[in-house]
């Protein structure tokens, strides 16, 4: 069993660190107080061919896999970046994963070269208010109309539609109580967001401001059938194909941002002095550290673990699950500890712990509770009843 890098492994941590470091925290704080997209960072990761690292070399990316993806946003957010800038290259690497596997290879030319580019955002527009991780109850419709589809429903939580011209949109093209499984029935689109159809509407929320939140409307929108993705009514399966990458990718996101945070903690306590001495050599400052380093080791192996499996087409939902869970827990006790240790000077914007700590938090929420993927492993790990 060989835990080490590869010499290519290596260098993509290595050249992804050095393109992260020209951003540092003061652009990081700038950009989540103004609530401004990061489309310098954005523009750099593109010129450096980074943002196609898991597309295709055919389609203008390098054709990796996701480990090397992981390791690549692993680095992004232990720069400093965390969430804001994980989230602003990420929907490129695991969004479209639905379209590597399964669309036309017309679609493929119009969607992932001008993705792998920089130059064509996509959004992510799943969820919707009334069925949240529930997804075979969603009420979002396409129906047939020649070579259309007409879309009408809302969304939330589509991240980067501010930014995208065109959304991973999934709709039911049959309705729920007329299929025979609960997951039949839902396709998979590449959407024009379509002003004329299409409303926006940024969600306030606690952290990662410089990437967007959204409501999105559809009303009416028409979608050409040579937009589908795979095959009508099986779009629930073929965004599987961008869960368990996603599980990955955030699980590398939480660790890096927890990564940093303990960095961050572990120089202050080195330097903060105390009562005579630095706040590092007492205990109750020092055994948290430590504890919280030997968690995030921990998680970092169940990443490398899930992401092998994956790209060794091998069954991996169960490592995906596990490593979003241990690291999001862990990144984020990471984040909460170096506030704790940081003490008022935490709670100050300057000193960065505290946006670490309000980014991280989201990942124990998405893209899939802690609680779902505990009903997950109980079920299909444990074998025991279904809890939900």
């Amino acid at each position: 069993m060989d835990f080490s890098l590869s010499e290519e492994q290596e260098a993509i941590r290595q050249q992804a660190r050095a393109v992260a470091a020209r951003f540092d925290d003061a652009y990081w704080r700038g950009c989540d107080t103004e609530h401004r997209f990061p489309w310098e960072f954005y523009q750099a990761f593109a010129e450096a061919g980074w943002l196609g690292i898991a597309i295709p070399r055919e389609y203008g990316g390098a054709g990796l896999g996701i480990t090397e993806a992981a390791l690549l946003l692993e680095e992004v957010a232990a720069s400093g970046a965390a969430m804001n800038g994980s989230t602003a290259l990420h929907l490129t690497i695991f969004g479209l994963n639905p379209v590597v596997k399964h669309g036309t290879e017309d679609l493929k030319r119009r969607v992932l070269v001008p993705a792998a580019e920089g130059t064509l955002h996509v959004a992510f527009s799943v969820t919707e208010p009334d069925a949240g991780s529930d997804t075979p109850s969603i009420t979002t419709r396409a129906v047939r109309d020649g070579d259309y589809y007409i879309i009408r429903g809302k969304k939330v939580w589509t991240s980067k539609a501010q930014e995208a011209s065109k959304a991973l949109l999934l709709a039911r093209t049959t309705p729920l109580d007329q299929v025979k499984r609960r997951t039949d029935g839902m396709t998979l689109f590449m959407a024009e967001l379509d002003p004329k159809y299409v409303t926006i509407r940024e969600i306030p929320k606690l952290g990662r401001n410089a990437v967007d939140s959204n409501e999105v409307f559809y009303d009416d929108l028409p979608v050409h059938a040579r937009d589908v993705i795979g095959e009508e009514g099986r779009g629930f399966y073929h965004l599987l194909d961008g869960l368990n990458p996603e599980r990955i990718l955030i699980a590398g996101e939480a660790l890096g941002t927890g990564k940093v945070a303990l960095r961050k903690a572990t120089e202050y306590a080195k330097n903060r002095v105390v009562f005579g001495r630095p706040i590092g050599q007492n205990q109750a400052v020092q055994f948290p550290l430590a504890d919280s380093h030997a968690k995030l080791q921990a998680a970092e192996l169940m990443i490398r673990k899930a992401s092998w499996l994956y790209d060794h087409g091998l069954p991996c939902g169960a490592e995906a699950n596990m490593a979003k869970y241990l690291a999001s827990e862990w990144g984020f006790e990471a984040a909460d500890r170096a506030l704790q240790v940081h003490g008022g000077f935490g709670y100050a914007k300057e000193f960065d712990v505290e946006r670490y700590w309000r980014e991280v938090r989201v990942m124990r929420i998405a893209p899939v509770t802690q609680e779902m993927v505990l009903n997950f492993i109980g079920q299909h790990e444990l074998g025991l009843p279904r809890s939900y």
